[in-house]
Protein backbone atom coordinates (compact mmCIF):
# COMPACT_ATOMS: atom_id res chain seq x y z
CA UNK A 1 0.00 0.00 0.00
CA UNK A 2 1.24 3.48 -0.85
CA UNK A 3 2.36 5.54 2.13
CA UNK A 4 0.60 8.77 1.25
CA UNK A 5 2.33 10.57 4.12
CA UNK A 6 5.75 9.96 2.58
CA UNK A 7 7.95 13.05 2.21
CA UNK A 8 5.48 15.23 4.16
CA UNK A 9 5.13 16.32 7.78
CA UNK A 10 1.35 15.90 7.74
CA UNK A 11 -1.19 14.09 5.58
CA UNK A 12 -4.95 14.50 5.79
CA UNK A 13 -8.10 13.27 4.06
CA UNK A 14 -11.13 15.55 3.89
CA UNK A 15 -14.73 15.25 2.75
CA UNK A 16 -16.85 18.20 1.63
CA UNK A 17 -20.51 18.04 0.65
CA UNK A 18 -22.39 21.13 -0.52
CA UNK A 19 -26.17 21.19 -0.77
CA UNK A 20 -28.58 23.29 -2.81
CA UNK A 21 -31.15 23.61 -0.02
CA UNK A 22 -30.21 24.82 3.43
CA UNK A 23 -29.38 22.24 6.10
CA UNK A 24 -31.33 22.16 9.40
CA UNK A 25 -30.44 24.89 11.88
CA UNK A 26 -32.62 24.06 14.89
CA UNK A 27 -30.80 23.53 18.19
CA UNK A 28 -32.39 20.13 18.75
CA UNK A 29 -31.44 18.74 15.32
CA UNK A 30 -27.87 20.02 15.47
CA UNK A 31 -27.25 18.67 18.97
CA UNK A 32 -28.86 15.34 18.10
CA UNK A 33 -26.59 14.98 15.07
CA UNK A 34 -23.37 15.97 16.84
CA UNK A 35 -24.19 13.78 19.84
CA UNK A 36 -24.56 10.81 17.50
CA UNK A 37 -21.18 11.59 15.92
CA UNK A 38 -19.52 11.92 19.34
CA UNK A 39 -21.01 8.62 20.46
CA UNK A 40 -19.52 6.83 17.45
CA UNK A 41 -16.16 8.65 17.56
CA UNK A 42 -15.69 9.25 21.26
CA UNK A 43 -12.43 11.18 20.96
CA UNK A 44 -14.31 13.96 19.14
CA UNK A 45 -15.33 15.77 22.31
CA UNK A 46 -14.70 19.47 21.61
CA UNK A 47 -17.91 21.11 20.36
CA UNK A 48 -18.25 24.83 19.64
CA UNK A 49 -19.63 27.40 17.23
CA UNK A 50 -17.22 29.71 15.40
CA UNK A 51 -17.80 33.45 15.15
CA UNK A 52 -18.61 32.94 11.47
CA UNK A 53 -21.42 30.55 12.40
CA UNK A 54 -19.98 27.09 11.71
CA UNK A 55 -20.74 24.34 14.21
CA UNK A 56 -17.60 22.31 14.87
CA UNK A 57 -16.84 19.04 16.60
CA UNK A 58 -13.25 17.84 16.77
CA UNK A 59 -10.72 15.76 18.65
CA UNK A 60 -7.60 16.97 20.43
CA UNK A 61 -5.52 18.98 17.96
CA UNK A 62 -2.48 18.78 20.24
CA UNK A 63 -2.34 15.01 19.77
CA UNK A 64 -1.09 15.42 16.20
CA UNK A 65 -3.82 13.26 14.68
CA UNK A 66 -7.53 13.95 15.08
CA UNK A 67 -10.92 13.86 13.38
CA UNK A 68 -13.06 16.96 12.81
CA UNK A 69 -16.53 17.84 11.54
CA UNK A 70 -17.95 21.21 10.51
CA UNK A 71 -21.53 22.10 9.64
CA UNK A 72 -22.75 25.28 7.93
CA UNK A 73 -25.99 26.36 6.29
CA UNK A 74 -25.28 24.64 2.96
CA UNK A 75 -22.28 22.42 3.66
CA UNK A 76 -20.77 19.87 5.93
CA UNK A 77 -17.11 18.99 5.87
CA UNK A 78 -15.09 16.46 7.79
CA UNK A 79 -11.56 15.17 7.89
CA UNK A 80 -8.93 13.06 9.57
CA UNK A 81 -5.60 14.79 10.19
CA UNK A 82 -2.72 12.29 10.07
CA UNK A 83 -4.91 9.16 9.97
CA UNK A 84 -3.22 5.83 10.77
CA UNK A 85 -4.50 4.55 7.41
CA UNK A 86 -6.98 5.45 4.69
CA UNK A 87 -9.57 2.99 5.96
CA UNK A 88 -9.88 4.90 9.24
CA UNK A 89 -10.24 8.20 7.39
CA UNK A 90 -12.89 6.75 5.09
CA UNK A 91 -14.79 5.23 8.04
CA UNK A 92 -15.61 8.70 9.35
CA UNK A 93 -16.68 9.96 5.93
CA UNK A 94 -18.85 6.96 5.09
CA UNK A 95 -20.52 7.09 8.50
CA UNK A 96 -21.37 10.76 7.98
CA UNK A 97 -22.69 10.25 4.45
CA UNK A 98 -24.92 7.45 5.71
CA UNK A 99 -26.21 9.20 8.86
CA UNK A 100 -26.63 12.65 7.28
CA UNK A 101 -29.61 11.24 5.40
CA UNK A 102 -31.42 10.61 8.68
CA UNK A 103 -30.15 13.41 10.90
CA UNK A 104 -29.90 16.26 8.36
CA UNK A 105 -32.25 15.14 5.59
CA UNK A 106 -29.47 15.13 2.99
CA UNK A 107 -30.53 13.63 -0.33
CA UNK A 108 -28.63 12.88 -3.52
CA UNK A 109 -31.21 15.10 -5.22
CA UNK A 110 -29.99 18.04 -3.12
CA UNK A 111 -26.23 17.69 -3.68
CA UNK A 112 -24.50 20.59 -5.38
CA UNK A 113 -21.10 18.87 -5.32
CA UNK A 114 -19.15 16.23 -3.43
CA UNK A 115 -15.39 16.58 -2.80
CA UNK A 116 -12.74 14.15 -1.64
CA UNK A 117 -9.41 15.81 -0.85
CA UNK A 118 -5.96 14.48 -0.06
CA UNK A 119 -3.73 17.12 1.56
CA UNK A 120 -0.08 17.37 2.57
CA UNK A 121 1.89 19.82 4.74
CA UNK A 122 5.67 20.25 4.43
CA UNK A 123 7.19 22.54 7.07
CA UNK A 124 9.86 25.03 6.06
CA UNK A 125 11.33 28.22 7.55
CA UNK A 126 12.33 30.32 4.57
CA UNK A 127 10.97 31.53 1.24
CA UNK A 128 8.39 28.85 0.60
CA UNK A 129 7.43 30.31 -2.78
CA UNK A 130 11.05 29.96 -3.89
CA UNK A 131 11.07 26.32 -2.79
CA UNK A 132 7.94 25.60 -4.84
CA UNK A 133 9.36 27.50 -7.83
CA UNK A 134 12.64 25.61 -7.72
CA UNK A 135 10.94 22.26 -7.31
CA UNK A 136 8.16 22.58 -9.87
CA UNK A 137 9.23 25.20 -12.41
CA UNK A 138 12.98 24.59 -12.71
CA UNK A 139 14.16 25.38 -16.25
CA UNK A 140 10.64 25.57 -17.65
CA UNK A 141 9.42 28.61 -19.63
CA UNK A 142 7.74 29.95 -16.49
CA UNK A 143 10.85 29.32 -14.44
CA UNK A 144 12.80 31.58 -16.80
CA UNK A 145 10.91 34.58 -15.42
CA UNK A 146 12.17 33.94 -11.90
CA UNK A 147 15.75 33.73 -13.21
CA UNK A 148 15.60 37.31 -14.45
CA UNK A 149 18.26 39.50 -12.81
CA UNK A 150 18.05 39.67 -9.02
CA UNK A 151 14.43 38.57 -8.94
CA UNK A 152 12.97 36.72 -5.96
CA UNK A 153 9.83 34.65 -5.73
CA UNK A 154 7.04 36.54 -3.96
CA UNK A 155 4.17 34.26 -4.94
CA UNK A 156 4.26 30.83 -6.51
CA UNK A 157 1.07 28.92 -5.77
CA UNK A 158 0.23 26.86 -8.87
CA UNK A 159 -3.39 25.77 -9.27
CA UNK A 160 -5.08 23.83 -12.03
CA UNK A 161 -8.32 21.97 -12.67
CA UNK A 162 -8.80 19.15 -15.16
CA UNK A 163 -11.91 17.31 -16.32
CA UNK A 164 -11.94 13.56 -15.78
CA UNK A 165 -14.95 12.90 -17.99
CA UNK A 166 -16.16 14.22 -21.33
CA UNK A 167 -18.97 16.29 -19.81
CA UNK A 168 -16.79 17.91 -17.09
CA UNK A 169 -18.95 16.73 -14.19
CA UNK A 170 -16.02 14.86 -12.62
CA UNK A 171 -13.01 17.08 -12.00
CA UNK A 172 -9.63 17.04 -10.28
CA UNK A 173 -8.01 20.13 -8.78
CA UNK A 174 -4.41 20.57 -7.66
CA UNK A 175 -3.54 23.68 -5.65
CA UNK A 176 -0.72 24.87 -3.40
CA UNK A 177 -0.54 27.31 -0.48
CA UNK A 178 2.83 28.73 0.60
CA UNK A 179 2.04 31.28 3.35
CA UNK A 180 4.97 33.53 2.45
CA UNK A 181 4.60 37.28 1.87
CA UNK A 182 6.61 40.25 0.63
CA UNK A 183 7.47 41.45 4.15
CA UNK A 184 9.12 38.15 4.95
CA UNK A 185 11.04 38.14 1.66
CA UNK A 186 12.13 41.76 2.15
CA UNK A 187 13.32 41.31 5.74
CA UNK A 188 14.39 37.68 5.65
CA UNK A 189 12.34 37.05 8.81
CA UNK A 190 10.43 33.84 8.16
CA UNK A 191 8.35 31.82 10.56
CA UNK A 192 8.19 28.05 10.17
CA UNK A 193 5.00 27.39 8.25
CA UNK A 194 3.95 24.57 5.96
CA UNK A 195 3.78 24.43 2.21
CA UNK A 196 0.37 22.82 1.67
CA UNK A 197 -0.58 20.75 -1.36
CA UNK A 198 -4.26 19.97 -1.94
CA UNK A 199 -5.52 17.40 -4.42
CA UNK A 200 -9.31 17.28 -4.76
CA UNK A 201 -11.62 15.10 -6.82
CA UNK A 202 -15.02 16.76 -7.20
CA UNK A 203 -18.27 15.33 -8.51
CA UNK A 204 -21.09 17.53 -9.82
CA UNK A 205 -24.50 15.96 -10.50
CA UNK A 206 -25.39 15.47 -14.13
CA UNK A 207 -28.68 17.09 -15.18
CA UNK A 208 -31.48 14.63 -14.63
CA UNK A 209 -29.31 12.34 -12.50
CA UNK A 210 -29.19 11.93 -8.73
CA UNK A 211 -25.80 11.43 -7.06
CA UNK A 212 -25.57 8.17 -5.18
CA UNK A 213 -23.42 9.44 -2.35
CA UNK A 214 -21.61 6.34 -1.13
CA UNK A 215 -21.12 5.00 -4.65
CA UNK A 216 -19.68 8.31 -5.83
CA UNK A 217 -17.55 8.61 -2.69
CA UNK A 218 -15.97 5.20 -3.32
CA UNK A 219 -15.19 6.03 -6.94
CA UNK A 220 -13.73 9.44 -6.06
CA UNK A 221 -11.51 7.86 -3.40
CA UNK A 222 -10.21 5.35 -5.94
CA UNK A 223 -9.32 8.19 -8.30
CA UNK A 224 -7.63 10.17 -5.51
CA UNK A 225 -5.53 7.19 -4.51
CA UNK A 226 -4.52 6.28 -8.05
CA UNK A 227 -3.63 9.81 -9.19
CA UNK A 228 -1.89 10.65 -5.92
CA UNK A 229 0.27 7.53 -6.17
CA UNK A 230 1.07 7.97 -9.85
CA UNK A 231 1.37 11.76 -10.16
CA UNK A 232 1.04 13.90 -7.04
CA UNK A 233 3.49 12.06 -4.78
CA UNK A 234 6.33 11.54 -7.29
CA UNK A 235 5.87 14.72 -9.33
CA UNK A 236 4.78 17.28 -6.71
CA UNK A 237 5.35 16.17 -3.11
CA UNK A 238 8.70 14.44 -3.52
CA UNK A 239 10.36 17.26 -5.54
CA UNK A 240 9.24 19.86 -2.98
CA UNK A 241 10.50 17.69 -0.12
CA UNK A 242 13.84 17.26 -1.87
CA UNK A 243 14.12 21.02 -2.47
CA UNK A 244 13.48 21.63 1.21
CA UNK A 245 16.17 19.13 2.21
CA UNK A 246 18.67 20.62 -0.25
CA UNK A 247 18.15 24.15 1.11
CA UNK A 248 18.90 23.22 4.73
Amino acid sequence: MTDYGSFADDFFVNLNLQTTLGLPTSRETILHFFEAVQKEFSEMSSFFQRETGEYTLEGNRDSGNYRWLELTAHRFGAGFFNPPNLAEAYRLHLWLLDRSVYYLGVSGLDVECLDIMFGWNMDFQGNRDAIVGQALLGNSPLGALAAEGQSKFLECEPSMVIALDDECYLQARLSLETRSNSYQVRTGNYEEEPISVYFTVRRYPKPGNVIRLKESFTRQCEICEEMASRIVLPQIIQPISQAISASQ
